[in-house]
């Protein structure tokens, strides 16, 4: 009987063993037969699943008759019976984006040969694997009218201009939030140094764009999507390894979407790194939490995320000339050069220091009421905490010691390295800025009981005697609180779909100093507060993203809020007949009211009344799809846009502007389109005018300290032309690029008004623009990839070519303080070749290394200065030496691991 039991049960065994196989296929493109690396194959109502290699072929263990989920983003899910040797086609999605959030009904996607703008896609397996270790809007600059640099090279010090219009004057939405700052237009990427971790996809509406939010941007509108609660089960872990020290290490993990409905993601990201730019390093984590819920035959769908990236980072903000760079490498031009940099107790110390964290939590809620009706909701709320520090002293430099020199030519230091404050290598010895400090300040002779310190250092403004040649490391705070609710409710009647929807904003934001290093100094004597005669200061914050931001404390220079609403209403008629004519036309009103409160400059009139600023937005266009193949969209529009806070309140004071005014849009569009199974390819004109603005910049003063120069009445018009296309040659090659050509030009002169750190007028003169052109982006900017997949390999190599890049103008250029000048500095252009490696191991795992700018080609990135070469100039390509720039990267790597379960 025993005998008998056992051969039953190794009958019962095998048979299972047999049944249970292994069924191989492959997963397609339904529109191009291309092979979709990377596509998820799971066996309904289980655990187990694996992932199509390079050339789209799976292999799992499964019954013949199982149910499939196949998957893969920005293509619709599909159910099949299992069955060995099956080829399943995947169709796109209709948005292309639809798959990448589970309720995501408030996002305004442009939908091609439907949507009547210019638009740009680019997939969340591009982001992971490109963008590495390089600054997240950098993914961007493949894309047409596109110019993204890292600036002074700190980590998430990078800008992002788009046709020309910098990233003030972009729209940037993150799940359909917007995220420029409410006050000045800007957008802080070192708050969001987890998009690279969390983003599932980037979509780049150029021009008026689809968005209909109640003032809509003037270069674009930029949407980043990033993960909500997974639908499938799951999770990665990865490693990431690149230059100048750099470590990242990831975890995520998704519970998928149970039988109620219920579905949870989580991410958590930690990264460090010396910099490429001496003094430049920086640590940050990223976290992220989302959890929704859609149960089944239910009209209501929600999710909740949360998504933050606390940071700190050593920057290069004291742009540096040609000549600078020159002498303070070891032979030849040094990229990394970095005035700001230096050691302090045999560590690295740089005066500029940024830190913040910038959580931002979001709940989407969508409401399907009918057959007709949906109504699409989102609540999001942001406490921004951090700023960024800087020096904080008088004149520095003086007959016998070299302090800390801001902004001053370092060529007539070269030869002096090794005396003084800076060392042999030329970096600042802030030892002796210590020593420097604790024998020029004096003894505390007066009246305070409270303090006790034997030193005190004078903040510049007093002349009692007490030495002014001292240095402290400040803290500029800059945060806020921010809430908002967007809600659109939309209705289909037949042919029309209809929208009407709200946008509202409530923000604050804090703006002050505090003191975060006294440098030996005991205490620290402050006259920056109108309502007192000074104070002794030695209290200190922490330049930390997770510590106390020093909001209660005492604080120094200027303590200001800035308390910004907005109150919007936006509508929509779109027309569609049989799939080949869309015509929509939007329209928006806005209420913007912006009042300031100031607690040490303006003792008469601590809080200014509410000013109430109207604006408004109207535009329209269709897209007529010819046959399957053809397509042709136009657009056009105008807008009435509020001014940003600094235009509302001049010279930092609390009167409202006398001449305040809205900026004042108009464009007009026109492409055209065409996508088969080998070729697509879409080409666009566009032509922008913009007038009415009003600028702040921040510049760096003679003392080192940071001041404002403030232009009025400034008008531009933009032309251009842009290309973007696709070449699939075979189901392994694929050929892609994008060109864009520019003209864009100043109309007018306008004026300009300058500011010292005290935020006090301290002088004002006449830019003479009129037919220069816009500087700080690339007029001309062309890209080419090919893509090679080869078994489990795939190659891309990358080439970007940029021309048309002029200097930005200045307060302080020569080239324009005086009439008939010779207008913007024409930088050279250059070419930069990118190589990247992908190789899918097997079992989940994977390798990619990506290999940036491979020849190491030096070039100018951007130029502040407008010096034109004469014939007595000493020249770098060109350009005079005395010019100050930000030189790019050299030759940049990154390799990672990854294992996905």
């Amino acid at each position: 009987m025993k005998k008998m039991f056992v051969m039953i049960v190794a009958f019962l065994v095998s048979t299972i063993a047999f049944a249970q196989g292994t069924i191989s296929g492959s997963v397609t493109d339904g529109s191009t037969g291309d092979p979709l690396p990377g596509a998820s194959v799971l066996v309904k109502g289980t655990t187990n699943g694996v992932t199509a290699d390079f050339d789209g072929n799976f292999t799992i263990t499964a019954n013949s008759g199982d149910v499939l989920v196949i998957s893969y983003l920005g293509f619709q899910t599909l159910e099949v019976a299992a069955k060995n040797g099956m080829s399943v086609e995947l169709e796109p999605s209709t948005t292309q984006l639809e798959e990448i959030v589970l309720s995501s009904g408030v996002i305004d996607l442009a939908q091609v040969r439907k949507t009547p703008v210019a638009v740009s896609t680019i997939q969340a397996s591009e982001i992971a694997l490109k963008v590495g270790n390089m600054e997240f809007p950098e993914v961007m600059n493949k894309t047409p009218g596109v110019y993204a640099t890292k600036t002074g090279g700190g980590y998430g010090d990078s800008r992002i201009s788009l046709r020309g219009f910098d990233q003030r004057n972009t729209s940037f939405l993150i799940n359909g939030q917007p995220v420029n700052d409410m006050e000045s237009g800007w957008v802080y990427w070192s708050n969001w140094q987890g998009l690279t971790d969390v983003a599932s996809g980037i979509q780049i509406q150029r021009g008026l764009g689809a968005s209909k939010l109640a003032v809509p941007s003037v270069g674009g509108t930029v949407s980043i999507f990033t993960k909500t609660a997974d639908k499938e089960q799951g999770g990665a872990v990865s490693q990431m390894f690149g230059n100048n020290g750099y470590s990242k290490t990831t975890a995520s993990y998704n519970t998928g979407l149970n039988d109620k409905g219920w579905a949870s993601s989580f991410l958590l990201s930690q990264w460090s790194g010396d910099g490429y730019a001496y003094g430049t390093a920086g640590a940050g984590t990223t976290y992220f939490f989302a959890v929704g819920y859609a149960p089944k035959d239910s009209k209501h769908s929600l999710n909740l995320s949360v998504l933050g990236a606390g940071q700190w980072h050593h920057q290069r903000s004291s742009w540096i000339s040609i000549r600078d760079y020159q002498n303070f490498g070891e032979s030849g031009l040094d990229r990394r050069w970095n005035t700001d940099a230096g050691f302090l107790n045999g560590k690295e110390f740089n005066m500029r220091r940024n830190f913040y964290n910038k959580p931002l939590a979001t709940f989407n809620w969508d409401y399907n009421i009918n057959e007709t009706w949906k109504l699409n909701t989102s609540f999001y709320a942001s406490a921004g905490r951090g700023g960024g520090t800087g020096p904080r002293g008088g004149n520095f430099r003086n007959a016998t010691i070299d302090m800390y020199p801001y902004n001053i030519d370092l060529t007539t230091h070269y030869n002096e390295r090794g005396r003084g404050t800076r060392d042999a290598d030329g970096f600042v010895n802030f030892d002796a800025v210590v020593a420097h400090n604790r024998a020029s300040a004096q003894p505390y002779s007066g009246d305070n009981s409270n303090f006790q310190g034997q030193l005190l250092g004078s903040n510049g403004f007093r002349n009692d005697g007490v030495s002014r040649e001292i240095l402290v490391r400040r803290a500029s705070m800059n945060s806020h609180d921010w809430v908002g609710a967007i809600s659109n409710l939309e209705g289909q009647f037949g042919n029309f779909k209809t929208s009407i929807g709200v946008d509202l904003r409530s923000y604050k934001g804090y703006h002050y100093r505090v003191l975060n290093n006294l440098m030996g100094l005991d205490g620290y004597y402050s006259t920056g507060n109108k309502n007192s005669n000074g104070q002794i200061i030695n209290t200190l914050i922490e330049a930390s993203p997770f510590r106390d931001t020093g909001v209660r404390g005492p604080k120094i220079d200027y303590y200001n809020n800035g308390i910004v609403g907005w109150q919007g209403v936006n509508g929509m008629v779109e027309y569609s007949k049989d799939d080949n004519l869309t015509a929509v036309i939007q329209a928006g009103l806005s209420n913007q009211s912006f009042q300031r409160e100031d607690f040490f400059d303006q003792p008469a009139k601590p809080i200014s009344d509410k000013e109430n600023v109207g604006g408004g937005y109207l535009k329209g266009g269709a897209n007529v799809n010819f046959n399957e193949k053809s397509n042709l969209f136009f657009n056009a529009g105008y807008i009435s846009r509020q001014p940003q806070f600094d235009a509302v309140f001049p010279n930092f004071a609390n009167n409202v502007s006398e001449d305040l005014q809205n900026e004042k849009i108009t464009s007009v569009e026109l492409g055209y389109g065409y996508t088969s199974s080998k070729l697509d390819f879409n080409v666009n004109l566009y032509s922008t005018n913009w007038g009415n603005r009003f600028i702040s910049r921040s510049l760096n003063n003679a003392q080192g300290d940071q001041g404002t120069a403030q232009f009025t009445n400034v008008d531009v018009v933009h032309n251009g032309i842009e290309f973007e296309g696709k070449y699939r040659a075979s189901n392994k090659l694929t050929f892609k690029g994008m060109l864009s050509i520019g003209d864009w030009e100043y109309t007018k002169d306008f004026n300009a008004t300058i500011f010292d750190a005290n935020q006090q007028a301290i002088g004002s003169g006449k830019l003479y623009t009129k037919g220069a052109k816009v500087g700080n982006a690339a007029q001309f900017t062309s890209y080419v990839e090919a893509d090679y997949r080869f078994g489990k390999f795939n190659v891309d190599l990358g080439y970007r070519f940029v021309d048309g890049l002029y200097a930005d103008y200045s307060i302080a250029d020569s080239a324009f303080t005086q009439p008939n000048n010779e207008g913007a500095l024409k930088l050279p252009s250059y070419g930069l070749l990118d190589l990247g490696l992908s190789y899918q191991i097997g079992n989940g795992l994977s390798f990619r290394a990506n290999v940036n700018n491979l020849l190491d080609t030096e070039y100018i990135a951007e130029s502040n200065t407008n010096i034109h070469a004469t014939s007595s100039s000493t020249t770098w390509n060109g350009v005079d030496v005395s010019n100050s720039v930000w030189f790019g990267f050299g030759t940049t790597w990154n390799a990672s691991l990854k294992y996905r379960f």
